[in-house]
């Protein structure tokens, strides 16, 4: 169930001539990706099938996302604004979004660059390329990578208290690499670290602030 059945029975299907905007959003990167339309159709074979499909204007039909480019968006959730005439689609894409083969229909929409560097570095161990740096590490195994982020955390610590903000900069950035590396080495990611800090922070017990 990809929408919560309540929000879907409260949809203002009239207001648009039956048609509803619907933001589609990487579930990963938070980057937004396109804006579409669903009728009621689409948005039931989007739920059926898990991939968003729209009422195409120009078409005049309903359109699966990647129909011919194989490029489709791959549903997570759901979401009903506060009007109910619209709607928020989380989705994984499995390509480019583009019809220009970029990322997104908007050039230069924001987005979280450490889910993307978590997903790039999840990709390399799935693929091991050969002469990729990462590729590399996940050869050496957990010992090799965890030296690492280990000296790279001494490295950050020292560039802080005897060099510049932009050395300590760069230091924290090798730091964070390795440790995504390592992370995912043994199976988790950057994501599984954030949802344990937000934990922390709805529970006034274990913030540390």
């Amino acid at each position: 169930m990809f929408i919560d059945p309540q929000a879907a029975q409260r949809l203002d299907w009239a207001k648009g001539d039956g048609l509803l905007p619907a933001v589609i959003q990487d579930a990963d990167t938070l980057r937004v990706l396109m804006l579409g339309y669903m009728d009621e159709g689409a948005l039931a074979m989007t739920c059926d099938s898990g991939k968003v499909t729209f009422f195409s204007r120009s078409k005049q039909r309903l359109w699966m996302k990647g129909e011919s480019s194989e490029n489709y968006l791959d549903v997570v959730r759901i979401e009903v604004d506060c009007d109910n005439d619209s709607l928020l689609v989380l989705a994984r894409p499995q390509g480019p979004t583009c019809h220009r083969g970029t990322t997104s229909c908007f050039a230069t929409a924001p987005g979280n660059f450490l889910a993307e560097l978590d997903a790039l570095v999840a990709r390399r161990k799935a693929e091991m390329p050969e002469g990729s740096y990462t590729s590399k590490l996940f050869n050496k195994g957990t010992r090799h990578i965890a030296q690492k982020v280990g000296e790279e955390g001494v490295e950050t610590a020292l560039a802080a208290v005897a060099q510049g903000p932009e050395e300590l900069a760069g230091e924290a950035a090798d730091l964070l690499f390795h440790l995504t590396v390592l992370l995912r080495e043994r199976g988790l990611g950057l994501a599984d670290v954030e949802a344990l800090l937000k934990a922390r922070h709805a529970d006034p017990g274990l913030l540390h602030d």
